[in-house]
């Protein structure tokens, strides 16, 4: 007798659309049990192949879920199981239990819940993680602020924005999220952090901070920003004046320029911008009362740069305080001068001071400062002449006629100092020549009287002179000499004459 079969045939059983539907629905929990209430385990193992794939894809659970491929591919799985189980449901037989219509189809509803659910618990699982990822990235954002706090701004510059990137995502695209929650604190931390140089009153290193922080608004909304969004404006204003002052007439007068200059274009009504005018005519004061000091040259070099931060001040500041900064480089420039006269530095002394006779030919300085330029010029070849500057005032009483003439071919500039201080030019004699030793000048220069030699007279006051002869190379030979200095005493109730000439081999005498 031949066994029995493992299933009951289907040939010849009559079709039955609930039987087909139940297998239908129980195909759609994605489980396979429609199949394996048929008893066609192949199919169900298919079905248990698809749920395992879609699980290895979607566990451990990540923030950005199940790849849209996967679920697309298990859909289709399930619909063709479905629909595939429909279709054999409508003449196969199943369980004796399942043929209770009051029983089968309220429990393949049941088991639609499967899936839905897990879906469900899925999404959860997925939030939580986006959660934690928030979470990690805002603790690497921290890590990356803390690690900057202690750099030079310049150096943590690229943490800082990395940082600040990261707050601005999660504060403004996930604002809802744990993270997102905690994202005004981070700032307000981040914030104090970039900030640190102003907290420790390091005003100049401050200033590119601050700056940086005023532009945040632009990354992060305002919204999100809160009252952090103006924190750093009275900041950086005290910070520009503090460091502006600070830095004021220094080497770094451009930076010191822009840092009050930036003051008054950024914050004009700011009590900082207020203070400026006041401040830097102090300052002025100040240093021009240090002119009288050991540095004066330091001093005047100061007070030019300081002139020129000023011109670059906007608005009334800049016009109102013009006339003191051009005054205070006036009396620096005088100073410094004369100042080097009395170290013995003439050529520098007579550089400056000619200088200052040039650019500041208005001023009642003008002529004190030629006087001593001469004086400087006479020195560098008769240090004697740099004893002690020239007298300011000449001394009352009679003067004594000293007349000088020419007897060379160029024409002659005298400087002279003593009681009084000067300068004359003689023209050259054109039928005059070079003499051929001292000894022959000596016996015959300005005596010849066929000719008439270019003369000039000096009324000096008694007192002793020194004076410096300046040839004009024309009418010399040019290997000679074309300077000679000596010193001469003038005494009252005197007449005196001196002739100039220029003799082969020493030049002008």
């Amino acid at each position: 007798m031949p066994p029995p079969p493992s299933r009951p045939p289907t040939v010849g059983v009559p079709g039955e659309p609930r039987r087909a539907a139940l297998v239908g629905l129980l195909n759609l929990s994605g489980l396979g049990l429609g199949y394996v209430a048929l008893r066609h385990w192949w199919s169900a193992v298919a079905c248990w192949v698809a749920v395992g794939g879609l699980l290895a894809v979607a566990l451990p659970v990540e923030p950005s879920g199940v790849p849209g491929a996967a679920v697309a591919a298990f859909v289709v799985v399930v619909l063709a199981a479905a629909l595939d189980g429909a279709r054999r449901g409508l003449r196969t037989p199943v369980p004796p239990f399942l043929r209770r219509p009051m029983l089968a189809l309220p429990l393949a509803f049941l088991l639609l819940a499967v899936p839905a659910s897990g879906a469900v618990a899925y999404d959860a699982a997925r939030g939580e993680a986006v959660q934690q990822a928030l979470l990690e990235r805002l603790e690497e954002a921290d890590e990356l602020v803390d690690s900057a706090r202690d750099d030079d701004f310049e150096e943590a510059k690229s943490s800082y924005r990395k940082a600040l990137g990261v707050y601005a995502d999660i504060g403004g695209r996930h604002a809802d999220s744990r993270a997102g929650k905690l994202v005004p604190d981070r700032l307000y931390a981040y914030y104090r952090a970039v900030a640190k140089p102003y907290d420790g009153k390091d005003y100049c290193a401050a200033v590119e901070p601050l700056r940086h922080l005023r532009t945040v608004p632009g990354t992060v909304d305002r919204e999100v920003l809160g009252r952090l969004a103006d924190w750093p404006n009275e900041r950086l204003a005290r910070s520009w004046f503090e460091c502006g002052m600070k830095q004021l007439g220094s080497d770094s007068e451009g930076e010191s320029n822009r840092q009050l200059a930036d003051l008054l274009d950024t914050f004009p009504e700011s009590p900082h911008a207020r203070r400026v005018q006041t401040a830097v005519r102090q300052h002025i004061k100040s240093r021009t009362g240090a002119l009288e000091g050991t540095r004066t040259c330091d001093v005047a070099d100061e007070l030019t740069r300081v002139s020129a931060t000023v011109d670059g001040l906007p608005g009334g500041t800049g016009a109102a305080l013009r006339g003191d900064a051009e005054q205070a480089v006036e009396k620096g420039a005088f100073a410094c001068g004369v100042h080097e006269f009395e170290e013995k530095r003439f050529s520098s002394a007579r550089t400056k001071l000619t200088r200052f006779a040039a650019d500041y030919g208005k001023s009642p300085l003008a002529d004190r400062a030629r006087d001593i330029a001469i004086a400087a010029e006479i020195a560098q070849r008769r240090p004697q002449a740099g004893r002690s500057l020239p007298a300011k005032k000449a001394p009352s009483g009679a003067r004594m006629p000293l007349t000088i003439s020419n007897d060379g071919q160029g024409s002659v500039e005298i400087l002279y100092t003593g009681p009084v201080t000067g300068k004359v030019t003689i023209g050259g004699c054109k039928d005059c020549t070079v003499y051929p030793s001292r000894a022959e000048a000596v016996q015959k220069a300005c005596k010849d009287s066929s000719k008439k030699y270019p003369k000039t007279t000096l009324r000096l006051p008694a007192g002793e002179y020194h004076i410096l002869y300046k040839r004009n190379r024309a009418g010399t030979i040019s290997s000679l000499n074309t300077t000679y200095a000596n010193g001469t005493r003038v005494r009252a109730g005197y007449t005196y004459t001196g002739c100039t000439y220029v003799t082969r081999g020493l030049g002008i005498q």
